[in-house]
């Protein structure tokens, strides 16, 4: 398989997002270690293997610096680190506060540059990659997840400097996510309904699946994206329907 012998660090990799791309890479052959506050409910596995879960805090620096060192003591090396962990609640600016929100962004943003910065060494010593997980909410306006958006805009320009400053020697790209359907999907859409309806409005007619944004995250990982540095690549089914289309009165569709 295309990534045999190497080996895969996915933040925040115990469920949702993070475990369906844990889970692409063990099915590429690699050693995942996945790492989160709180341990998976369940192992995360496929029939290639099953992911080591290391407990990490990223808000902490020094832990973060022993962690990747221990992951390459265990393991040899280290390939490729997937900067997935993050999220947010929904939350209108005005009803937050300045110290809520700041917890967002260190979360989303400051976190991917603690684990980035802390594997470096190991990374440029193999050669390897990083793929961090972005959002179209970066790009676009995101009510009611402002101070997401806002990081998530800075993590991209984060990877594209990054990608500059530790060239040759460690490539960095940014997978940018539309809307993806994990065991939380319900915080954000609602019901069954909601989820299909907000689903209905994508070109391809639904949400991710979680390990295809994994499938995504190999790639760029893999040979195959070798000369692929500084790129942020679109995995959102297509986007957004415009809302003009929908409001205005000519050029409808029979």
């Amino acid at each position: 398989m295309e990534l045999d012998g190497r080996v895969t660090v996915v933040t925040g990799g115990t469920r949702g997002v993070g475990a369906g791309i844990a889970r692409a890479f063990l099915d590429a052959g690699a050693k995942v270690v996945v790492c989160a506050r709180r341990p998976p409910d369940r192992p995360v596995e496929t029939d290639a293997g099953t992911a080591e879960y290391v407990p990490l805090d990223l808000r902490d620096p020094a832990a973060a610096d022993t962690f990747f060192a221990e992951a390459v003591r265990r393991h040899g090396r280290l390939d490729c680190l997937v900067n997935n962990a993050g999220g947010t609640p929904h939350r209108p600016l005005a009803e937050g506060g300045a110290a809520r929100h700041a917890r967002v962004l260190e979360l989303n943003l400051t976190a991917p540059l603690t684990a980035s910065l802390a594997a470096y060494e190991h990374l440029r010593a193999a050669r390897g990659s990083v793929v961090m997980i972005g959002s179209v909410s970066g790009t676009r306006p995101s009510p009611g997840t402002a101070a997401y958006g806002a990081a998530k805009a800075g993590l991209e320009n984060l990877a594209r400097s990054m990608a500059v400053e530790w060239a040759p020697e460690v490539r960095v790209n940014s997978l940018v996510l539309g809307m993806v359907r994990t065991e939380l999907a319900h915080l954000h859409y609602g019901d069954e309904q909601g989820v299909a309806a907000v689903g209905a409005t994508v070109p391809l007619g639904r949400l991710a699946d979680p390990y295809e944004v994994g499938q995504a995250a190999v790639f760029l990982a893999s040979d195959r994206a070798a000369y692929v540095s500084g790129a942020s690549l679109l995995v959102h089914g297509g986007g957004e329907r415009p809302a003009f289309l929908d409001a205005a009165t000519v050029n409808k569709e029979r």
